[in-house]
């Protein structure tokens, strides 16, 4: 080790000894040999990590670590792989991720016609009657770019109800029999803050956008308790095995924050839920559960909505959209309902977290927060989950008034293809802004949207610091000026994800005193070649000191 690291390391260890006692006892777990990066400015970078008692007592020298091995101490040679701070997922959708395992998998359709085919083999084991579900479809990877058409699902399936959602959940394409189970004709009105998609004629063609969606919703059966709780874990599972440590849940039923309570008690949580809990769940009677400092499962937050998807043009828009003129978007609610939510969950102590992808939706929202918070409004730490396209002129809004961006990398290489279409290229330069809005003084939050996007945060990092698909395009990146570096991407999902949710001073880096919560990386992503950062493997995922994820 460098001798300037090996002061520092003594250092830092002297350190851990006055923050966590007994220091001179033996450690449970030591992680040594390897490239430890700590985000931690006092000591970036050393080579073994020590654990006792769920939090971190030593970083620094493997020497240093191995003084702190007993007779019980586990000790994982790394042979030169990476740890890094437990990887936090800032924006995902754990029932959601549970439910899109047990429904059809469309990701991988490249037509409508593929999709008939896949629901025609599913309906041949159902029961006459029987909902078929699916996601993950998106009209803009097709040949033909248009939004599907019922009559398509019609000869797949026409003794079943079908229900297939949107890869961004933001539109439903679904069959005559479930639009006649709804009740839906011409006839029908369209929602506010949703859209009926019709033909030249006015019949509605299958397709439910945005708060139209829950005509259909509220007809498929629910599962019960336990297929509920099953599909939880399945969830967690996954996300463990990518190594996520913690997962910032956002828009948590009352249901589904009653069974995380029950995973908690029975002590069957084995990573960390930040619960956005949904708008329609806070109530003056809602008391936020914030545990003490080490807990596995917050509900401090609420999760509103603004708007639609930009791949459904459900975004809110301060011009139409490029690629049809005729319209701008769907706002979710009017702006005085939306301002009556943001201040009742502020009255009630809460942080506000609100989806808003369209320029005309951020900026709706960022108005609301200035009427509540305090100038500067850092400690209240509000957010907007996406910040998707922004008005040039509101970016500079986010850190004058303490909002966090909480966005998603890979969202931008996956609508790249498109998104200029929607937008043309003027406002397509606030769309996915990220580097504009860190040199403005805005804190970031990285996450994934899953199951909109995959959990594995190693495809959020590469997003975030090439702007290129797997195959490597375009060629330098896209809007490259909008990449960040591969240090910054990995506070990103780390100190900064902890950050958003109130608890940098206990986790989101590996220093002493600090929870033990850690991610053992098969190769080191800070030195790699970029192409070779979406195969990185999670080898090991720690949350509190205990192993709850080893790659075999």
């Amino acid at each position: 080790m460098h001798p300037v690291l090996e002061i520092l390391s003594c250092l830092v260890a002297l350190a851990g000894t006055l923050m966590a006692p007994r220091a001179a006892e033996p450690a449970d777990l030591i992680l040594a040999g390897g490239v430890v990066h700590t985000v931690d400015a006092s000591l970036p970078r050393a080579e073994a990590v020590a654990v006792r008692g769920g939090l971190i007592v030593y970083v620094g020298a493997t020497s240093g670590a191995m003084a702190l091995r007993g007779p019980d101490t586990r000790v994982v040679e790394l042979k030169g792989r990476a740890v890094v701070p437990g990887l936090t997922d800032a924006h995902g959708h754990l029932a959601g991720l549970g439910r899109s395992l047990s429904i059809l998998d469309l990701s991988a359709a490249s037509s409508a016609a593929a999709i008939a085919s896949l629901v025609r083999q599913r309906a041949a084991g159902l029961a006459e009657g029987e909902w078929i579900e699916g996601r993950g479809w998106d009209q803009n990877d097709w040949e033909d770019k248009s939004f599907p058409a019922a009559a398509v699902l019609d000869a797949a399936a026409p003794r079943h109800p079908v229900a297939l959602r949107r890869v961004d959940g933001h539109a439903t394409w679904v069959n005559r029999r479930a639009m006649e189970l709804a009740g839906v004709t011409r006839s029908t009105p369209d929602p506010e803050g949703g859209r009926i998609v019709r033909d030249a004629s006015g019949e509605p063609t299958g397709v439910f956008v945005d708060t139209a969606e829950e005509m259909i919703d509220r007809l498929i059966p629910e599962p019960d308790r336990a297929a509920r709780r099953s599909r939880l874990e399945q969830a967690i599972r996954r996300c463990l095995e990518s190594g996520l440590t913690e997962v910032h849940d956002a828009g948590v039923s009352l249901e589904d924050l009653e069974l995380y309570e029950e995973l908690l008690v029975k002590g069957d949580l084995p990573f960390r839920v930040y619960a956005m809990l949904d708008a329609d769940a806070v109530s003056e009677a809602t008391r936020p559960l914030i545990p003490p400092r080490g807990g596995r499962l917050t509900a401090r937050a609420v999760k509103m909505y603004a708007d639609g998807a930009l791949g459904s043009r459900g975004a809110a828009l301060l011009a139409p959209y490029a690629d049809e003129p005729g319209g701008s978007g769907l706002l979710r609610e009017g702006r005085q309902e939306l301002q009556a939510r943001v201040e009742r969950a502020a009255r009630l102590g809460l942080q506000v977290n609100v989806h808003a992808i369209g320029d005309r939706a951020n900026r709706l929202v960022l108005d609301a927060f200035a009427s509540v918070l305090p100038e500067g409004g850092a400690g209240r730490r509000f957010r907007v989950e996406h910040a998707q396209v922004l008005a040039l002129e509101d970016i500079p809004r986010f850190a004058r008034m303490g909002v966090i961006a909480s966005m998603q990398p890979t969202h931008a290489t996956s609508d790249m293809p498109w998104a200029e279409a929607r937008l043309g290229p003027e406002r397509v330069q606030g769309a996915y802004a990220w580097r504009r809005l860190l040199d403005a003084g805005a804190r970031l939050a990285c996450g994934s949207d899953f199951p909109v996007e995959s959990e594995r945060p190693m495809l959020g990092f590469y997003a975030a610091v090439t702007r290129r698909d797997l195959s490597g395009r375009p060629e330098g990146g896209w809007l490259a000026r909008e990449r960040l570096t591969r240090e910054e991407a990995l506070r990103c999902f780390t100190l900064d994800a902890a950050h958003a949710a109130f608890e940098e001073e206990s986790r989101g880096s590996i220093t002493p005193g600090k929870l033990a919560d850690l991610t053992v990386l098969s190769r080191d992503i800070l030195s790699i070649p970029e192409r070779d950062i979406p195969a990185v493997q999670a080898d090991m995922t720690i949350v509190g000191g205990r192993i709850a994820h080893e790659r075999r």
